[in-house]
């Protein structure tokens, strides 16, 4: 069945997994981004920057995973696969729902710890 939602929210880790042609953004297979700490969005700018329209198509997929819930068809409850909407320039990601909090989101009562 799912997860149970999460009173406090999953980190979740965009990992490239294939690039076919040219990504504008010049993301490479293995690239990963934390989206739930620190992401910059844009074409150029480091290892933290991560292209706007791959954050669009990603964005959706990622709130769900970020509170625990699921996409059925996946075989994997904590990940879901999804490609970029550069048809020409296909760049497909993986979520991954990491079992731990972000550091900017401590469970309610360790706020001091």
């Amino acid at each position: 069945m799912g997860k149970q939602v999460k009173n406090n929210p999953c980190k979740v880790i965009l990992r490239i997994i294939s690039v076919r042609g040219t990504c504008i953004a010049d993301h490479e297979v293995g690239q990963e981004f934390d989206l739930s700490d620190g992401l910059i969005l844009g074409y150029t700018g480091g290892e933290k920057t991560l292209c706007p329209s791959a954050f669009g198509a990603a964005f959706p997929g990622y709130r769900v995973l970020r509170h625990g819930g699921i996409h059925p068809w996946e075989t994997d409850e904590d990940i879901l696969t999804i490609p970029c909407p550069d048809p020409f320039n296909p760049v497909i990601m993986e979520l991954r729902r990491v079992d731990e909090l972000p550091t900017k989101f401590p469970r309610k009562g360790q706020e001091n710890l």
